[in-house]
């Protein structure tokens, strides 16, 4: 396995997650100092998205920043860039993202381009079509 590794916007949300089935797995990953942990100002987005619109836990928008930054204080964000919008735009003409899937072709378009080949994720069928990532699920 590469120890650079993409986390996605799933391994984070388990990460926080007590009662998930997933949550001791992601937090041994995002505690594996071995590894060298990426993310994606899009799974940022994603991830305050997911944790403001759950009506159960009812956090406001700067406690989940407060949450968010917690977890990022291991983790490099990743930022779009025009390498990166071009690495996109091939993937989208090899793969033809529909949806929803585009989104994950995005993410995976950021961290190509930063040289980053591996993604930790749960939903293998988010990312499994692209061939350019090694998926390393949790």
């Amino acid at each position: 396995m590469n120890n650079s590794i993409l986390v996605d916007t799933n391994i984070l949300i388990y990460a926080i997650d007590a009662d998930s089935q997933f949550n001791e797995r992601a937090v041994r990953l995002l505690s594996d100092s071995s590894l060298k942990l990426f993310t994606t100002s899009k799974n940022i987005s994603e991830f305050l998205v997911v944790l403001t619109r759950n009506t159960e836990i009812n956090l406001s928008s700067s406690e989940c920043l407060e949450i968010l930054n917690g977890l990022l204080s291991d983790i490099v964000i990743l930022y779009p860039t025009p390498m990166s919008m071009n690495v996109f735009q091939e993937l989208v003409r090899q793969y033809n993202p529909r949806g929803l899937w585009i989104h994950d072709v995005e993410i995976a378009s950021i961290g190509i381009a930063h040289g980053i080949s591996a993604i930790a994720i749960n939903n293998v069928a988010d990312f499994k079509r692209i061939e350019e990532l090694e998926i390393i699920e949790i």
